[in-house]
């Protein structure tokens, strides 16, 4: 959430950011809120003056009865009760002035960083990277659908008999590879020095508030309502409000978290080829890196996290580019994201495998993140995230990439964790 004082002495900065998103209302919305928080702002001044002459006359009150002047102290008694009647109508509306500007800046999604391209789709996204070879596959290659079937390694059709599409079931050497890939890509996490922790998988609506999700993307996420709690649609939410309404120690910096987690996602109207066997589930796993950082040290930190992925990948042996999202493409919450997609060779298209970001202050004040700076004030903390890595399109792209007529060639690093180097 962009701070309201930020947005006040900002507005052309904001709007110019805004625009770049294609956000149709961003003015309207912007004076909206602008109003808003003078409304707030007013309400609160007349407050603090009602309740600053309640009280002079509240000791006006008590030296007048030591001085023995009763009926003076009487007459200020009775303005001392409308005083008090004014100030619970002023609290009152103060209290719905700012709920109403909260709601207003619930709207408002950060602002991209300089160097987010224009855009409002992914066609418009910048190519920043490109490596590793595409495969020359042989004659009767197979997409991972076709393949799960043929060794019968994933079941589509006995997930959607249990719970429906999007639920997989993973056997045998598929369920072994999935762990596998899970455990490796855990440990480059942890060898990177990100501290490893296991999350709840439902959280509360403050949780989704905090780290962007909510009031955004309610639409995308399982929701038990007897109980108000949320299925995560990322290991983000839950780790990322580990921190909500903490002040960090600046020498705490960085603090990095990693964990992996199941992932839920309703995806409503999801469907054609596009979303076919891995593609696009409404339960994945994921594993997650998150970073809570020093302002001047966020952007250092997520070249880092790019660097970090890169690196996975190419122990994968696995063709991958980065993407520069644009304006139109980008997150809600996000000031600048990269993802990464891996070549499916078997489907000759790009899968999206992982996304990293950087939300700035944008989720820390909503999280109330903060650290003492060395001047001893309260500064916003800087949130990052990213997947490290989302697993389906992983395995999707590997099953694919690795098929030969003997059978699928399992990557040389995954090979200690899986315990075979085929499967056939």
């Amino acid at each position: 959430m962009l701070q309201v004082a930020f947005i006040r002495e900002n507005k052309e900065i904001v709007l110019k950011g805004l625009a770049k998103r294609n956000l149709k209302n961003a003015a309207e919305l912007v004076d909206k809120t602008i109003l808003a928080d003078e409304e707030r702002r007013a309400t609160q001044t007349e407050l603090d003056a009602v309740l600053a002459e309640s009280n002079k006359l509240s000791k006006d009150i008590g030296m007048l009865f030591k001085t023995g002047e009763r009926q003076k102290a009487e007459i200020l008694k009775k303005k001392t009760g409308q005083l008090k009647e004014k100030s619970k109508e002023l609290t009152e509306t103060l209290q719905q002035k700012a709920t109403e500007l909260q709601e207003l800046l619930y709207l408002i999604p950060n602002i991209p960083n300089e160097i987010v391209p224009a855009g409002s789709t992914d066609e418009d996204n910048v190519n920043v990277f490109e490596e590793g070879e595409i495969p020359v596959l042989h004659e009767g290659a197979l997409p991972h659908w076709e393949l799960a079937k043929k060794y019968d390694i994933i079941d589509f059709e006995l997930g959607n008999k249990i719970s429906g599409a999007g639920f997989p079931v993973y056997k045998g050497k598929g369920a072994k590879l999935q762990r596998a890939l899970i455990n490796y890509f855990l440990d480059k996490n942890t060898d990177a020095g990100y501290d490893e922790v296991q999350v709840p998988h439902l959280v509360n609506e403050a949780s989704g508030i905090a780290t962007g999700q909510l009031p955004d993307k309610e639409g995308q996420m399982y929701h038990d309502a007897q109980d108000d709690l949320y299925l995560i649609p990322t290991g983000e939410v839950p780790v990322t409000n580990i921190y909500r309404n903490v002040i960090v120690k600046e020498s705490e910096f960085p603090i990095c978290k990693t964990a992996y987690t199941p992932c839920f996602r309703r995806e409503a109207g999801s469907y054609g080829a596009h979303v076919r066997g891995l593609n696009r589930l409404h339960q994945f796993d994921k594993v997650e890196i998150v970073r809570i950082e020093h302002p001047e040290k966020s952007y250092q930190a997520l070249d880092g996290m790019v660097e970090h992925v890169k690196g996975i990948l190419q122990d994968l042996k696995m063709p991958y580019r980065i993407l520069r999202l644009c304006g139109g493409d980008i997150g809600f919450t996000s000031a600048l994201t990269y993802d990464f997609e891996m070549f499916s060779t078997a489907q000759d298209r790009w899968l999206e495998i992982s996304s990293v970001s950087n939300f700035e202050t944008f989720q820390a004040n909503r999280l109330k993140l903060r650290f003492k700076n060395s001047d001893g004030k309260s500064e916003l903390a800087h949130t990052l995230n990213g997947s490290s890595l989302a697993l389906p399109r992983v395995l999707a792209g590997l099953l694919e990439n690795c098929q030969t007529p003997e059978g699928i060639k399992i990557p040389e690093v995954l090979v200690p964790y899986c315990g075979f180097d085929i499967i056939n």
